[in-house]
């Protein structure tokens, strides 16, 4: 259980999350991912990650409990800081970035992939922020990297999901495959990634950045000072103690 890396290929290096049951991750797991991600694409060797996930669902955000359970602002503060670091680790990584994902996609996860270089995804995978039902706000500078704007105001305000095939037709999600093959598929475009000369593919990723029209982390921090008031307000509570704890899925 963690956040492991593994190197399968030459230049591919592959950055696996697996927190049970449903990969909502803790404050400690958020860090761990962008320590993970920044050390893989540091290496000199590595010229593409992959970002993978083991279990049901690629990732379902901010592990909501762990709130819960929380007597102090130490685990918001805790969990804002550390999606924000992943988010950027991700965005931020030396070469590119290839998301490989199954299942559901949702808070969080959203941020991570929004921030990916490219997306694969399985024909199950359903992508989302359910933030507003979760007494929570941000990531819609992610999701706004994969849909339209009106789209993207349309799934948030609702806390709507979308299918890996809808985002494939917005152009957003490189290939969709079976379940059984993403893997494969993910390796297969990291190869191809892999196989440039990793000079030119580190300056790439730098130039790319650089000509972004959106500063992201700038973006999502701001979004996260509204998360801030509304914790505060205590508006965030109310809603976080509606969530089942029954439910499978959280952001």
């Amino acid at each position: 259980m963690g956040v492991s890396t593994s190197a399968p290929d030459d230049g591919v290096a592959v950055v696996t999350v697996d927190f049970p049951p449903v990969n909502a991750l803790p404050v400690r797991g958020w860090y761990d991912l962008a320590a993970a991600v920044r050390t893989a694409g540091a290496d000199p060797k590595t010229r593409c990650v992959v970002l993978t996930a083991e279990g049901r669902g690629f990732n379902a955000g901010v592990d909501i409990k762990e709130l819960q359970r929380a007597t102090g602002p130490e685990a918001i503060l805790g969990a804002n800081h550390g999606c924000a670091e992943a988010f950027a680790a991700v965005y931020e990584c030396e070469v590119p970035v290839v998301a490989a994902v199954h299942g559901f996609c949702l808070g969080g996860g959203i941020g991570l992939v929004g921030n990916a270089d490219a997306i694969v995804a399985s024909d199950d995978a359903t992508f989302g922020l359910p933030e507003l039902d979760r007494g929570a706000l941000g990531a819609a500078t992610h999701l706004a990297r994969l849909v339209p704007q009106h789209l993207m105001r349309t799934l948030y305000y609702t806390s709507r999901t979308v299918t890996a095939e809808e985002l494939h037709r917005h152009g957003s999600v490189w290939r969709v495959v079976p379940r059984a093959g993403l893997r494969a598929a993910a390796l297969e475009l990291a190869r191809e990634i892999a196989a440039k000369d990793g000079r030119l593919v580190r300056l790439a990723k730098a130039a790319i950045n650089g000509i972004d029209p959106v500063d992201v982390r700038r973006s999502y921090r701001f979004e996260q000072g509204f998360t801030f008031e509304a914790n505060l307000s205590g508006v965030a509570d109310e809603v976080r103690d509606t969530f089942g704890t029954d439910r499978e899925e959280q952001s």
